[in-house]
């Protein structure tokens, strides 16, 4: 796109017009009213437009799971979907988890196992953790190491992640 504008700009045209649209992303239980350009990325409009920086920019290609949030109680990397897709939709960040100033059960078994180490990528896997749970998929071992495998730590708290999930699945 900006090849597109640099070459008008160079013809003496004005630059294409960006098409924007308004959409209205339920976040964490408050509707927000947005007029966005048509390719602003769930994650974008969270962090820069609702200032919600829970969810990371890691590798802005769905590879990292940095960016993961609940869309409908499912998890969802932010960075591969659009905003005005989730019109509608119920988007849970990390910012919700606690309630009354109490952590939510994982954020608090993920400081009970010191399940982090430089933070960067804990909301994302506390996140995906959450949903694990809610999911049923936190049977064996096995299970938690394959449906996390799409949240990558680079500080290799892989152990004590496992540990935190389990601790919380077995707590029901």
């Amino acid at each position: 796109m900006k090849h597109v504008e640099a070459e008008a700009r160079t013809a003496g045209q004005a630059p294409p017009e960006v098409p924007q649209v308004d959409v209205t992303l339920n976040v964490n239980g408050t509707p927000h009213r947005l007029r966005l350009d048509t390719r602003v990325t769930l994650l974008d409009a969270l962090r820069d437009h609702l200032g919600l920086t829970g969810a990371k920019k890691g590798c802005d290609q769905g590879a990292c799971g940095a960016c993961t949030v609940m869309v409908d109680g499912k998890r969802v990397v932010s960075c591969l979907s659009l905003a005005a897709q989730c019109e509608g939709r119920e988007i849970t960040t990390v910012e919700s988890l606690s309630a009354d100033g109490e952590p939510h059960p994982v954020q608090a078994a993920f400081a009970r196992h010191d399940a982090f180490q430089c933070g960067y990528c804990t909301p994302g896997q506390i996140m995906s953790a959450v949903c694990l749970i809610a999911e049923g998929r936190a049977n064996s071992e096995e299970d938690i190491r394959e449906f996390m495998s799409g949240n990558l730590c680079r500080c290799g708290a892989y152990p004590n992640i496992r540990a935190a999930i389990r601790d919380v699945a077995a707590e029901g």
